[in-house]
């Protein structure tokens, strides 16, 4: 195919080249490969989600970059890709979270979300007037109620098709940062040490990083709960070369 019959497929978000290919969608992908990279990480007690962010100045206040969001008092989610997009699909995901305390008079499924979600993601690769959404999610909560509740990590792609994961990055350096999950990850992994993971992970492409510079939140049985930036601090001193001589 000459570059004058992809520029032709290009232009519409709902038409398939010859090759069997969206661009559009393809687009969509790089937009989240460019994002600050996010991890989600599954553990026998709860989801651990982390995030790092990216400031484009010195004067700018690291806390109003929101990276990781609270669904639902079981529910958490991460992202990467534009802020914009993403911050529409958390709106979404909140709302559908809302409409099924009110209707069932329980909280949503994180799997039920999460294809709920990516069923409005499609939508958008297949209706002309719209684009897809550049950027992926991490949804990551608990299934279930009490003793019988089980954490559960899901992927969503600007193509629409949802994933579930024992541990997963997105942004940019995934392909280092998987790499280090596929190495650590271990089905015994305690919540705490899911934190410890997720903070490493972020640290595997720039070992200068620091706590200010991360997001990190914990879904278990006890709800959501955010990790303070004193408990990454010390994470990184403990386990990054570098990261504590960065003052």
């Amino acid at each position: 195919m000459n570059r004058n019959d992809q520029q032709a497929y290009d232009r519409g978000t709902s038409l398939f080249s010859p090759d069997g290919r969206i661009y559009q969608v393809e687009y969509a992908r790089e937009a989240v490969k460019r994002g600050a990279p996010s991890v989600g990480i599954r553990t026998a007690d709860g989801v651990v989600l982390g995030a790092q962010r990216r400031t484009s100045s010195s004067l700018m206040e690291a806390e109003s970059i929101e990276k990781i969001h609270k669904l639902d008092s079981y529910l958490g989610a991460a992202s990467s890709g534009h802020v914009a997009d993403a911050r529409q699909l958390v709106d979404d995901a909140r709302e559908e979270s809302q409409v099924n305390h009110l209707r069932y008079g329980e909280a949503i499924g994180v799997e039920t979300l999460a294809k709920t979600l990516s069923d409005m993601i499609q939508e958008s690769t297949q209706r002309g007037g719209t684009r897809p959404f550049g950027a992926s999610l991490l949804i990551g909560g608990m299934d279930g109620e009490d003793d019988d509740a089980q954490p559960r990590l899901f992927q969503t792609d600007p193509s629409g098709a949802p994933h579930e994961w024992k541990a997963v990055a997105i942004g940019s350096n995934r392909g280092d940062i998987q790499e280090f999950l596929e190495d650590e990850w271990s089905s015994e992994l305690a919540l705490s040490d899911g934190v410890s993971l997720a903070v490493r992970a972020l640290a595997v492409p720039d070992d200068e990083i620091e706590a200010a510079d991360l997001s990190i939140v914990t879904v278990s049985a006890e709800g959501y709960h955010s990790v303070g930036s004193d408990e990454i601090d010390e994470i990184l001193s403990e386990h990054v070369p570098g990261a504590d001589d960065s003052e």
